[in-house]
Formats: C-alpha cells, structure tokens, sequence
C-alpha cells in the first residue's frame, strides 16, 4: 500500500509540472501569431521561396483588398475635391496602390494564391459612406478614414515583415510598408487628422465620426 501511495504521488507531481508547461506554450504559440489574421485553414505549406503560413496568406489578400477601395477612393479625391492637399493624397493613393497592386499580383502568383477581385464589405460601406458626404464634411470623412485604416495596416505590415520566413511574403511587406507610410505622412499634412478619434477606434475598425449634424453613420464590424 505504503509502494501504491509514492506512486500516486509521483504521478500527481508528474501531471501539476506538466500543465504549466503546456499552458505556457499555448500562450507563446498564441503569442507568435499575428493580431488580427484569418486563418484559412490551408495551414503551412513549403514553398521555394520558405513556408508560407496562414499569416502570409492573409496578409498578401489584405495587400490586395487594400488596393480595392483605396484606389477608387484616390480617385474619387481627385474628382470630388478643389483642396490640393486632398488632391495628392488621392494621387498617392492611386500611385502607391498600383505599383502594390502589381507587385502583390506577382506575389500571388509565384506562390499558388488566389486574391479577392473586389473590395470587402466593410470597405464597401466605407466608400458608400464617402459617396454620401459633400464639401468639407467630405474631405475630412476622406481623410479620417483612410488614414485611421493606414495605421492599422502599419503595424499588420511591422509584424509581417518581422515574424515571416518566406521571402516574398517579407519583401512585398517591406514595399507596402513603404508605401503605407507615404500615405500616412500625405493624409497628416492636410492638417485633418482627428487623431483622437484614431484613438479611440476600436481594433480593426478604420471609420471616422462624422460631424454632429451629418446623417453618416459610423461603421461597425
């Protein structure tokens, strides 16, 4: 009995040293994944350019999907506004995204992935937004909106670039971090930038408070 009971004891020891460990794993592992990312399941698959991970995958669509609304959105700048400031934002939207477009199209394609051909839903809304509003109430909506989703995406394309092993994923991530922030340092200098209303967004939610008297409503996701 006196056999039994060390036994038991060990194997108790065995179990309470065991579940730290396990728990603290899953915390590091948890810890290495990037916020924010969707996961599509495909896992990690071997590459000649380095494993590619869900991660990866994502971001190059998130690159992509980009490009879908903030195009149209530059151009629309360039029609709907006299404010020269405004003006070369929206010309470096336009000029950013295209050279990102092709390159994420290269990306895509030396690594087997499909890409999203039209914009997000909640993309979608924020352009429909920005199609609702006129004048100044415009110009600062325009503003608000692209920069607080250019400061998302910063620091989506800091993580990337830092944790990924594929080449072409880390190389297409070191020119949308090029490009993001040109576009950052445009939208500042038209002096429009409510940048309390940056902080007070909740995660992953690029949207701008419109003006107490304006019917546009803030999105949600």
């Amino acid at each position: 009995m006196a056999t039994g009971v060390v036994i038991v004891a060990l194997a108790f020891t065995l179990i309470a040293l065991l579940i730290p460990v396990q728990k603290f794993g899953g915390r590091s592992a948890a810890a290495a994944t990037v916020q924010g990312a969707d996961d599509d399941g495909a896992g990690i698959q071997s590459t000649a350019f380095g494993p590619l991970t869900p991660q990866d995958r994502d971001f190059v669509r998130k690159v992509k999907l980009a490009g879908l609304w903030e195009m149209p959105a530059g151009r629309q700048a360039l029609q709907r506004s006299n404010r020269p400031a405004i003006r070369t934002a929206g010309e470096h939207l336009v000029e950013g995204h295209t050279e990102l477009d092709r390159r994420v199209t290269e990306v895509a394609q030396a690594l087997g992935m499909e890409l999203p051909s039209q914009p997000s839903a909640q993309q979608q809304e924020w352009l429909a937004q920005m199609d609702g509003a006129q004048g100044q109430q415009y110009e600062r909506l325009f503003v608000q909106l692209l920069r607080r989703a250019h400061g998302k995406v910063f620091a989506l394309v800091a993580q990337i670039r830092a944790q990924t092993r594929n080449s072409m994923v880390r190389q297409l991530a070191t020119d949308a971090n090029t490009t993001v922030l040109d576009h950052i340092t445009v939208l500042e200098a038209s002096g429009l930038v409510d940048f309390d209303g940056l902080a007070d967004s909740p995660t992953g939610t690029p949207s701008a408070p419109p003006p107490a008297s304006s019917p546009v409503s803030r999105p949600t996701k």
